[in-house]
C-alpha cells in the first residue's frame, strides 16, 4: 500500500501580543488535526506573536514570553501530531523570524527565515537576524522543507531543500492582501515546484491587523504546477489535505479548489475584514460617522454594517445652512435602508458662536476657506464628543483621491479612529458602490438590496461648505485626477511620463503640488484598510518638509 501523510493547514487569524490567545488557536487547530489523523499541523509565520509585531518583538521581555509560550504549547501537544507554528526565536545573541516545529513535548526543530523582507510594509532587517538556509525534517514518512514566506519567492532555499532530501515544500507566511496580489503568489510558488519536482503547500493566515488585512487563500500544488487545492479567501478555516507517495514520488489528493473574488469583492472583503478586526482585537464593539448624504460616507456605513452589524453602527447627519435637501433625504434613506441609526445634530448653533468669537480677528478679511473649514472642525468636534460619551469609535470616510490632494481638512473630517476607504480612489468608490448594492455575500452582516440610493452614487460630490459648491470647483473631474494619482502614487511615473499619456501639463504638475503638500496632513491621519502596494503609511514614506517637484 502505498504511504500517506495527512497535513492539517490551518488558515487562522491571530492577535499581535496575544500570547494566550494564540497559542490557544493554535491548540485547537492541533485538536482538530489530532482527531482527523494528521501527522503534522501547520500554522502562519510568526503566529504565536502575532504578525506584523514591529518593534514590540525588540522588547526582550515580550520575546522570551513568545518563547516560553512555544515551549508550553509544545508540552501541551505531546500526545498528537506534531504543530508547526511561527515565532520570534533568539539563539545566542541574535533574533530570528522562525518556525518551529513542536512534537513528542519539545522543540524539536528551530528553521530560521533566510530572505528577510524590507520594502513595501515589510522591515524585516530591521527586526531580525537572517538565518542560515535549514534542510528538511521528517515526520513520519515524510521529509518536509519549510521555506519560510520570503524564503520561497526565491530559488536558492527551496533547491536546497530538495538537494538534501525533501519530498514536500510547506510555506508558511504572513502575506497581506493587496489588489492582484492572488496571482503574484501563485507564479513563484509555480516556479518553485517546477524548479524542484515537489509539492508544494502555500499556507497563509487571515484577519486583520493595524492596515494590513491577511486573506488566507492557501493552496496546494503538485509536480508540474497543477493545482491540487484552493482554499477560501478571508476565512478562518482548518483543512487537511492528504499526501500519497506513488512511484513517482508525493502528490496531494485533490481537494476543494475555491474561486478567489475579484477585485471589487476582494477589496470590499478586506475593508470589512479589516473594520471587524480592527474593531474586535481593540474591544471596540460600537461606531459612528457623519453621514452627509454623500458616496463617501454611504460605503463607510455599508462597510461597517456589514463588518460589525447594523446595530452597532451610528450615522450622524450635521447640517448647516449649506446642506442639500437632497443630502438630507439621502443620508435618512441610507440610514434606513442599512438599517442603521440617525441621529440629528445641526451645527449653525456652534457655527454662530465661533463666527462671533472670531470676528474681531477676522474682521477686514475676506471670508474663505477658513470659514470652510470652521464647519468641518465644528462637524468633527461635536462627533469626537459624542464618540467620547458613547465609546463609539469614530470612523473617517475621506478617500484616496481626497487624501492624496489634502481635500480634506485637518481636525475635521479627518478626525476620527479608522478609516475603512482611505486606501480606494473615489472612481471606485462609486463602482463599489454599485457591486455593494447588486451583491449580498454570507459574511455581510448588512442587509441585502440597494443600500445606496443611486442618486447618491449619481449626484455630483460636494463638501457643501459654501452656495453650489462642487468638488470640481477645487479639483480635476475624478477620472482624470485618478488617473494622474495612478501615475504619481502608484507607478512613481514622472511629469513628463503622465503627460506623454494625454494629460493637461499644467494639470499634472498642480496634482503633483498637491500631492506632495498634503504630506503632513496624512502624517496625522487615522489608520486605514490598505488594499495596494503603494497605501498611504508604511508603503509609501516621504518626508514633510520637501522643497523638489519634478521639472518635467
Amino acid at each position: 500500500m502505498a504511504d500517506r501523510f495527512r497535513l492539517t493547514l490551518a488558515q487562522a487569524n491571530p492577535v499581535v501580543g496575544d500570547l494566550a490567545g494564540n497559542a490557544a488557536r493554535a491548540r485547537a487547530a492541533w485538536e482538530a488535526g489530532r482527531a482527523a489523523g494528521a501527522g503534522l499541523v501547520a500554522l502562519p509565520e510568526l503566529f504565536l506573536s502575532g504578525y506584523q509585531p514591529q518593534d514590540l518583538v525588540l522588547k526582550p521581555a515580550f520575546t522570551r514570553a513568545a518563547m516560553a509560550g512555544a515551549e508550553a504549547l509544545a508540552a501541551g501537544c505531546a500526545d498528537g501530531p506534531a504543530l508547526g507554528i511561527g515565532c520570534p526565536w533568539i539563539l545566542g545573541d541574535r533574533l530570528h523570524n522562525a518556525w518551529l516545529v513542536l512534537e513528542r513535548g519539545r522543540v524539536s526543530v528551530a528553521i530560521l527565515k533566510h530572505h528577510l523582507p524590507n520594502e513595501g510594509v515589510f522591515d524585516e532587517r530591521r527586526l531580525f537576524a537572517a538565518g542560515p538556509v535549514s534542510g528538511p525534517y521528517r515526520i513520519g514518512p515524510v521529509r518536509i522543507g519549510t521555506p519560510v514566506c520570503e524564503d520561497a519567492w526565491h530559488p536558492d532555499v527551496a533547491e536546497t531543500l530538495a538537494e538534501t532530501g525533501a519530498d514536500i515544500l510547506l510555506v508558511p507566511n504572513g502575506s497581506p492582501y493587496s489588489r492582484g496580489r492572488f496571482g503574484e503568489r501563485m507564479v513563484p510558488m509555480v516556479a518553485r515546484v517546477v524548479e524542484t519536482g515537489l509539492p508544494l503547500a502555500y499556507l497563509n493566515m487571515v484577519g486583520g491587523q493595524d492596515d494590513q488585512v491577511f486573506d488566507g487563500a492557501s493552496f496546494v500544488l503538485n509536480p508540474g504546477g497543477a493545482l491540487a487545492v484552493q482554499l477560501p479567501a478571508f476565512e478562518t478555516l482548518t483543512a487537511h489535505v492528504d499526501f500519497v507517495r506513488g512511484p513517482g514520488g508525493w502528490r496531494a489528493e485533490p481537494g476543494p479548489r475555491v474561486l478567489y473574488p475579484d477585485d471589487t469583492e476582494a477589496d470590499y472583503a478586506a475593508m470589512v475584514t479589516g473594520l471587524a478586526d480592527y474593531c474586535a482585537k481593540s474591544g471596540i464593539g460600537r461606531v459612528l460617522l457623519g453621514l452627509s448624504g454623500g458616496v463617501d460616507s454611504a460605503l463607510v456605513a455599508a462597510i461597517a454594517a456589514d463588518a460589525l452589524g447594523p446595530a452597532q453602527v451610528r450615522g450622524v447627519m450635521l447640517p448647516s445652512e449649506y446642506t442639500s435637501p437632497a443630502s438630507r433625504e439621502d443620508a435618512a434613506e441610507v440610514a434606513r435602508s442599512l438599517s442603521i441609526r440617525l441621529d440629528v445634530l445641526p451645527i449653525e448653533g456652534p457655527r454662530a458662536a465661533v463666527t462671533e468669537a472670531l470676528a474681531p480677528h477676522f474682521a477686514g478679511i475676506a471670508p474663505g476657506i477658513a470659514e470652510e473649514n470652521i464647519q468641518s472642525r465644528l462637524r468633527g468636534l461635536l462627533l469626537m464628543a459624542l464618540s467620547n460619551k458613547s465609546g463609539e469609535m469614530l470612523l473617517t470616510t475621506g478617500n484616496k483621491s481626497e487624501v492624496a490632494v489634502g481635500y480634506a481638512t485637518i481636525y475635521g473630517d479627518m478626525a476620527g479612529g479608522y478609516n475603512p476607504i482611505k486606501d480606494l480612489y473615489k472612481t471606485r468608490v462609486f463602482a463599489t458602490c454599485r457591486w455593494r448594492n447588486a451583491t449580498h455575500r454570507p459574511w455581510m452582516k448588512g442587509p441585502p438590496g440597494t443600500v445606496i440610493p443611486a442618486r447618491v452614487i449619481d449626484r455630483p460630490p460636494s463638501a457643501e461648505l459654501r452656495p453650489d459648491q462642487r468638488d470640481e470647483d477645487s479639483l480635476p473631474p475624478y477620472a482624470t485626477l485618478d488617473a494622474i494619482l495612478e501615475g504619481l502614487v502608484e507607478r512613481d511615473a514622472s511629469v513628463a511620463g503622465i503627460v506623454a499619456e494625454g494629460f493637461d501639463a499644467a494639470t499634472v504638475r498642480r496634482v503633483e503640488a498637491l500631492l506632495y503638500g498634503a504630506e503632513w496632513k496624512r502624517f496625522q491621519a487615522a489608520p486605514g484598510t490598505r488594499l495596494t502596494r503603494r497605501a498611504f503609511w508604511l508603503d509609501r514614506r516621504y518626508p514633510l518638509v520637501n522643497r523638489w517637484r519634478d521639472p518635467g
